[in-house]
């Protein structure tokens, strides 16, 4: 299980320092696919950032840390502060741009040997590499390419064989499918379900279609301006929303047979330059009441294993 424990990631900025992971506080389960969306700027890539480890200026944990569930090569529990140790081994990140994660002038199989840091058997290691991607659908002559010479679609593929060759505890996965064709979408999400299924890992899913997180995942978690508002199981978190922004959210997706007009969700995020008090959502929210305004809600367990952070989850 991982344990986010009252985390706050900061950017710092020419204005000043801004949080944009402000006090999150969860308990996320082991072996399944967490399927985390929300709109631009609330705080999910930079979630994983901070899950990875990935704390570069001008990024900072400035409170809280994060708890792996697993023990470290020297039997004691793995926090944020070494969790760089255990890249890729037990923890791995697939990020949504492949050109621009992939180094553009070597080789993908050099690549590979690269990051399994001092390899003593070099063409054992790419033998290795050569059978897992093409377990994976790719052929193996594809790490002997550069990376342009690679469609979207086969370069993606590559991230996930990288993100899993070493079978990882956790896979963190930053909008994978972005900016490619929905077949080759579909094929993506196939994969990575296939790879949860047989590693039995933890994938952290990020993606602004609630289309795919409803055929992906086993849990949901949503943001809104750096904070958590809901997380449950993803069928109850579609069918039960605990919480008007998810509710607004869910009804915005189409369904065959149903020709009413969707609508979004309208008005804007606040920003989180501002002082912000009460409940972030209270702007947008139909149900907001005074209590909104003036106090913030708290994450709490409405149902079995479904929180909300919602003053009035039981009218949504």
């Amino acid at each position: 299980m991982i344990k986010l424990n009252n985390l706050v990631a900061t950017y710092t900025t020419e204005r000043g320092q801004v949080n944009a992971v402000d006090g999150i506080n969860i308990a996320l389960p082991s072996g399944k696919i967490i399927g985390i969306a929300g709109e631009s700027g609330c705080g999910k890539s930079t979630l994983l950032k901070v899950i990875y480890g990935d704390l570069i200026y001008p990024l900072a944990l400035t409170s809280g840390n994060v708890e792996y569930g697993f023990t470290g090569d020297r039997g004691t529990e793995v926090t944020t502060r070494d969790i760089k140790e255990y890249w890729f081994r037990r923890i791995s990140y697939i990020p949504q741009a492949s050109m621009s994660s992939l180094n553009p002038v070597i080789r993908i199989r050099r690549q590979f040997v690269d990051f399994q840091g001092n390899v003593v058997d070099e063409a054992k290691i790419l033998a290795e590499v050569r059978e897992y991607v093409r377990s994976l659908d790719l052929p193996a002559e594809a790490i002997d390419a550069y990376p342009h010479q690679l469609s979207g679609g086969m370069r993606q593929r590559i991230m996930v064989a990288m993100g899993t060759f070493f079978k990882p505890d956790i896979i963190l996965a930053d909008e994978p499918t972005t900016a490619l064709d929905v077949v080759v979408q579909k094929s993506i999400l196939m994969l990575l379900m296939d790879i949860q299924e047989q590693m039995e890992n933890t994938i952290l899913f990020v993606s602004h279609d609630m289309g795919v997180h409803y055929q992906l995942t086993h849990k949901m978690l949503i943001m809104y301006a750096a904070k958590v508002v809901e997380f449950g199981d993803s069928e109850d978190v579609f069918s039960t929303s605990l919480h008007p922004y998810t509710k607004m959210l869910t009804d915005s997706l189409p369904t065959i047979g149903d020709d009413h007009i969707r609508e979004g969700v309208s008005g804007r995020p606040p920003s989180l330059w501002d002082e912000l008090v009460g409940c972030r959502f209270a702007a947008r929210c139909p149900l907001a009441t005074e209590i909104c305004r003036q106090q913030e809600p708290a994450l709490l367990e409405h149902k079995p294993g479904h929180f909300s952070a919602c003053h009035h989850a039981d009218q949504v």
